[in-house]
């Protein structure tokens, strides 16, 4: 079986070469060519030149005009793609060298596009897109050192401190505990670092229907202990909604969502769920009462590693939210936030029906 392919009209492509203008330099050229051979030839025949001489003349003439051709449709060719060309290969070597800096000159004075130039724009656009994606890879390794480094850091410093013989058998409980907690959040934290890595490849989601109001109860109902803890008040209203999507992605977001608003509000606080159907869609909204947060932490609480809140930092590693984003992006829902500080965050998500 074959398949074909028809490559989409790009609207950025505003400039051709007209085909009038090159029967215009084709015919000037053989005008040019023919009108020189029968002056010659007719300068021959006035002076009734030998036969012989008139082959040599006519053909040194063909071969001067053949190399002129040759010349200029050389030269044309060599500005017009040549050129360009070796400009895009030179600018791929020091790309593929690691040299992210460099970028491919326009070829055009009147700001006009054609092929060319639109594969000038693309490859000056990829490597924009690898410079920011070595960027965020470097970041991102930058990130794991350091939240791998600090428990890492406490589990040696009191693994070393055990070792003392003299040390207090309460004292000796309270390392063991910090040891613990320091190795769950470890464990945690490669956990998060190997499914957002596993859901960054993935692109298949399974579709399924079920209750989404069902679901956020038993995600609500998990969490119970947590929500005790803090004597948070708890208020839901969900109407009956059925969703097809992949339910094991979403309720990633769920835990997650009701994670942070737990973490973030202060005891004897309150958290609302709230799902509605709204023009086609189903609208989860899950607001605190906790500290809020400004605008500059708004725009980045999906970033990797980020966490606006550093008085929080112990109890999570800034992946939670981004494997939020990626979940919501992955079943093409949409997810927005709203926060002011003091006065508590809502999040809101959006899924078709």
């Amino acid at each position: 079986m074959k398949i074909k392919y028809k490559e989409p009209k790009d609207n950025r492509i505003n400039a051709k070469r007209p085909f009038w203008k090159e029967f215009l330099i084709i015919w000037s050229v053989m005008l040019i060519c023919c009108s020189g051979a029968v002056l010659i030839f007719n300068k021959q025949l006035s002076i009734h030149d030998n036969p012989w001489m008139m082959v040599l003349a006519n053909g040194s003439y063909v071969i001067f005009m053949g190399l002129v051709v040759s010349l200029i449709t050389r030269w044309l060719s060599y500005t017009a793609f040549t050129r360009p060309i070796i400009g895009i290969r030179q600018a791929a070597r020091k790309v593929a060298g690691g040299d992210f800096t460099v970028r491919v000159l326009s070829q055009r004075k009147d700001d006009k596009k054609d092929e060319l130039e639109v594969l000038i724009e693309d490859f000056n656009k990829m490597v924009e897109e690898l410079a920011t994606i070595e960027t965020l890879k470097g970041d991102f390794i930058a990130n794991i050192s350091h939240e791998i480094k600090t428990p890492l850091a406490i589990i040696q410093s009191y693994a070393f401190a055990l070792r003392k013989d003299e040390l207090p058998k309460e004292k000796k409980q309270d390392y063991i505990e910090t040891i613990l907690e320091a190795s769950q959040k470890l464990a945690t934290l490669v956990s998060d670092i190997l499914r957002l890595n596993k859901l960054e490849s993935q692109e298949i989601v399974k579709m399924e229907t079920y209750s989404l109001d069902e679901q956020l109860r038993c995600c609500i109902l998990a969490l119970d202990d947590r929500f005790n803890e803090k004597n948070l008040e708890l208020v839901v209203d969900l109407e009956e909604v059925n969703v097809t999507t992949d339910a094991n992605l979403l309720e990633i977001v769920w835990n997650n969502l009701l994670t942070n608003a737990i973490k973030f509000t202060e005891p004897n606080g309150t958290i609302s769920v709230k799902l509605k159907v709204l023009q086609g869609k189903a609208v989860i909204k899950i607001k605190d009462t906790g500290c809020g947060m400004s605008n500059e932490t708004s725009r980045h609480v999906f970033d990797r590693f980020y966490q606006g809140d550093t008085s929080h930092s112990a109890e999570g590693n800034g992946l939670g939210l981004a494997l939020v984003s990626r979940v919501i992006d992955l079943i093409e829902g949409d997810i927005g936030v709203e926060s002011e500080v003091g006065k508590g965050t809502t999040f809101s998500v959006s899924i078709k029906l």
